[in-house]
């Protein structure tokens, strides 16, 4: 669905709106914009929004031309124009890079993570009423095309190519290890607020590995206005502000989450660290 709301009204504002808004009124393109306008606030975001509106309009071109209605026809239409047409594929000599997951650096370069590339896909093929999710893959961000009955499971950070069962199970092992196998929870879709966080959790991961915990805290920060009652976001926000110590954020963010209707097991163990805080705060 179309958001109305736009950039202009300034990104976080964006944001804030989001984090009210059912996740099916998400314009998942349109808030990925919205997040990397927040590391680039000075460069115009029309040209990229025209980007996105022509790739949607070359895929219904080339699905008009020789679409029989299948799965397999769909996801030739997306890989041809994204992949091919416009060159996108996986950032493979870079891929920590910070531009991998900025959907404007994205576009420019024509190469970026997983995640970010899948964006691409989600958008130009719900533009043609085409019904697509994010997976649950873990260690690499994979989509589903479910059409007339059919399934395909699409790589975007490798061109957009269906992948095999056996392709999955060997992707899978080759992240999780040698002894993991497929099960129906990595085929389980993701709503658009956990892509988007998934999206910006990369570069915020990248930001702790380089103790960069300011830049790390103002991503979660940004993530908490889109998705104000997830958990783990309140908790990895308790865990950061204790690690640069600020006991005080700390303890607070680690207070709201126990309002979050968390497991018993999960309460448990924050309410343990929250107690800890506390006494070390005294």
């Amino acid at each position: 669905m179309e958001n109305s709301q736009t950039i202009s009204d300034g990104p976080r504002a964006l944001l804030a709106r989001a984090g009210q808004q059912p996740d099916h009124e998400l314009d998942l393109a349109e808030l990925a914009l919205a997040f990397a306008a927040l590391d680039r606030p000075r460069v115009g975001l029309d040209w990229y929004r025209d980007h996105l509106t022509l790739l949607c309009d070359e895929v219904t071109k080339v699905a008009a031309d020789r679409d029989d209605g299948s799965v397999d026809d769909a996801a030739s239409a997306l890989s041809g124009v994204i992949a091919m047409r416009y060159g996108y594929q996986g950032d493979l000599l870079s891929f920590d890079d910070l531009q991998n997951a900025n959907l404007m650096r994205v576009i420019d370069r024509r190469k970026g993570l997983p995640v970010s590339l899948a964006i691409l896909y989600l958008h130009a093929g719900r533009s043609q009423g085409w019904t697509l999710s994010g997976l649950n893959f873990p260690g690499h961000f994979l989509i589903r095309l479910d059409r007339a009955g059919e399934r395909a499971i699409l790589d975007p950070f490798n061109g957009g190519i269906i992948r095999t069962p056996t392709d999955l199970r060997e992707l899978l092992k080759s992240v999780a290890g040698i002894e993991a196998e497929l099960e129906p929870a990595h085929y389980a879709p993701v709503s658009d607020r956990d892509v988007l966080i998934r999206l910006q959790s990369n570069i915020k991961i990248r930001h702790v590995k380089a103790e960069r915990y300011g830049a790390a805290l103002q991503i979660l920060e940004d993530l908490l206005l889109l998705a104000p009652d997830e958990p783990s976001l309140w908790h990895e926000a308790g865990l950061l502000n204790a690690q640069t110590g600020n006991l005080t954020a700390a303890i607070k963010a680690l207070e709201h989450v126990l309002t979050l209707g968390l497991s018993s097991q999960d309460a448990h163990r924050t309410a343990t660290l929250l107690q800890r805080l506390k006494a070390d705060q005294t």
